[in-house]
């Protein structure tokens, strides 16, 4: 590949999760996806959320599966934190804030535009440079805010807008070509798919693109929960470590104020974890658990909750996962049911 790669294993230590041989691309095809959760009305089940989690152990290993953890499946924004790594191994030199929100699926909070801008600035371009798409704010209440202040859309306000001007920042460092960053066989992409084969330890199935405009590239549900894992267990001084501990440091530059995934990372003492549209989120722990969650129909609802089970069957201490056991469903005003995990996510009794 054309790159400048900046990123030694040999010198700055490897991840504690060592790489795998990269195997073959995961199957194309209808995922047979399982129950997940259930919409429990007045004690009746009144809908069913479908989908497929993964589970690994600290030693890498299958310790719960359901559905179909191999099929292939675009992961959307959980991919961000791969990309991340991928850029700083080519030279990118981002830490803290602005390297969470190189990361970032962020709200449009004045703190994220102002970041934005920064690594614009120390790229030497300008937002006339982005070529994400332009979109109002993610969180509802700041696009409210720009709503009634007769602001429309831009790039800067587009939730991917971090990731994007700190692409272009890797671009300029290695003199590659700027109009065309987002195109799958442009040296920038083709090192990030590079990363992503290496840290998934499997061939990219299917590129295609994302919502923003770039290359989004498919692996399985087993491929991203072990990313994650190499990511949380990389040893001081890795890229990978730079960005968990970026992300970890601030969740919300790299989500946004009352985001869950936030709420999450701040109640499960060093956990990463990194959401997706159409209901796929990741998280794993330092010491190399992790699990994994795409819900089929993509509703946040069951999102959460299930991401929640899958940690508790993890071992993380169901205590601090409480406040996302699943919102309320209500009838007249007032709770009448929950959306719940299905029994085989429950946890396991405690040795």
């Amino acid at each position: 590949m054309n790159q400048a790669v900046m990123y030694d294993p040999t010198t700055t230590g490897a991840a504690a999760i060592p790489a795998a041989p990269v195997a073959a691309a995961p199957a194309i095809r209808e995922p047979l996806h399982a129950p997940v959760a259930h919409l429990v009305r007045g004690g009746v089940i009144e809908g069913i959320h479908y989908g497929s989690v993964v589970v690994l152990g600290a030693d890498g290993e299958v310790e719960l599966q359901l559905g179909d953890i191999e099929a292939a499946f675009y992961p959307r924004s959980a991919l961000k934190p791969v990309q991340a790594v991928a850029m700083l191994r080519a030279g990118l030199p981002l830490d803290g804030e602005l390297l969470s929100l190189t990361a970032a699926s962020h709200s449009g909070e004045e703190r994220h535009l102002a970041g934005t801008r920064r690594i614009l600035e120390l790229a030497g371009v300008t937002e006339g440079d982005l070529r994400n798409v332009t979109d109002m704010p993610y969180d509802p209440a700041v696009r409210d805010a720009w709503i009634r202040d007769r602001r429309g859309p831009s790039r800067l306000a587009q939730n991917c807008s971090g990731k994007h001007a700190a692409m272009l920042y890797t671009c300029k460092l290695n003199g590659w070509s700027l109009d065309d960053y987002l195109d799958p066989a442009h040296p920038l992409q083709q090192a990030i798919a590079e990363i992503v084969e290496d840290m998934t330890g499997q061939a990219i199935a299917q590129v295609t693109v994302d919502g923003c405009g770039a290359p989004l590239f498919s692996v399985s549900l087993h491929g991203l929960a072990r990313a994650l894992a190499r990511i949380t267990t990389a040893a001081e001084g890795t890229p990978e470590r730079a960005v968990a501990d970026a992300m970890r440091d601030h969740p919300e530059l790299a989500s946004g104020a009352g985001r869950d995934v936030a709420a999450l990372m701040r109640a499960v003492p060093g956990l990463l974890s990194k959401d997706g549209f159409e209901g796929v989120q990741v998280a794993a722990l330092p010491d190399g658990r992790a699990v994994a969650v795409k819900i089929a129909d993509g509703a946040n609802r069951a999102r959460v909750p299930v991401t929640a089970a899958a940690l508790v069957r993890a071992d993380v201490d169901p205590v601090a996962l409480a406040e996302f056991a699943g919102e309320p469903l209500l009838g007249g005003g007032h709770p009448v049911g929950q959306v719940r995990p299905v029994r085989a996510l429950d946890p396991l009794p405690r040795q």
